[in-house]
């Protein structure tokens, strides 16, 4: 099963609001969820972006793929720069261990 972290569209029309949500990429845009993690309103200047960075960072380390456009938000909130830096400490550890093994 691929989780995929995207753009639910919510708010009336014309007047478009969006959840970030996580969701298996086979359900449709609106359809059923696995985890709501934020929202996003681009109708306010400048635009609102509210996302649970622990959740988000414990997705993206389980393996979901966020869109273009949810990494987009994820960079613009450090979300994806923190899951960058936490990712390459801990290959950095995983490195260390190998060679004091070896030693």
């Amino acid at each position: 099963m691929t989780v995929k972290i995207r753009l639910k569209r919510t708010g009336m029309k014309k007047a478009p609001s969006y959840r970030v949500v996580v969701a298996d990429a086979r359900s449709p845009r609106d359809g059923r969820i696995i985890e709501n993690i934020g929202w996003y309103n681009p109708r306010v200047e400048p635009s609102a972006i509210n996302i649970n960075e622990e959740k988000a960072l414990g997705w993206l380390k389980n393996g979901a793929q966020p869109t273009e456009s949810v990494s987009l938000l994820l960079k613009r909130a450090g979300i994806l720069e923190r899951f960058t830096q936490e990712k390459t400490a801990a290959k950095a550890a995983t490195a260390e261990q190998k060679t004091s093994k070896e030693a």
